[in-house]
């Protein structure tokens, strides 16, 4: 081989490697752009997920401070309610010992007046 054919062969070697390292940058600057993108969805998803955990604690803190706040004072109240049924009752059972009471008496006060008539 001639010095001139080395010499256009090296030449027509380094157009190929030019024309590769061109279509490598434009790989890489592609890539660039993709990495890109997925930084900016994986900062929106960070973004999302930051705000579901504050919505989270929020809920949680309702539901301690709150809700079982008040569920416990429902239960008190249908406590004191129950409570207060059993103590409205209480006289209403009193009331039909008498009646009772008064029942026996009369009867027996009939029998004393037949026995003085």
């Amino acid at each position: 081989m001639t010095d001139s054919q080395k010499l256009d062969l090296l030449l027509s070697e380094m157009k190929e490697v030019k024309t590769d390292v061109r279509t490598l940058k434009e790989d890489v600057s592609v890539l660039k752009q993709k990495v890109s993108s997925l930084e900016d969805k994986v900062d929106e998803l960070s973004q999302r997920t930051d705000t579901m955990e504050d919505k989270i604690v929020q809920i949680n803190l309702i539901l301690e401070n709150e809700i079982r706040v008040n569920i416990q004072r429902m239960a008190e109240g249908h406590l004191d309610l129950s409570r207060n049924l059993h103590e409205a009752m209480q006289p209403n059972s009193e009331v039909e010992m008498l009646a009772l009471r008064v029942g026996m008496l009369e009867s027996d006060m009939r029998k004393v007046k037949e026995k003085l008539a």
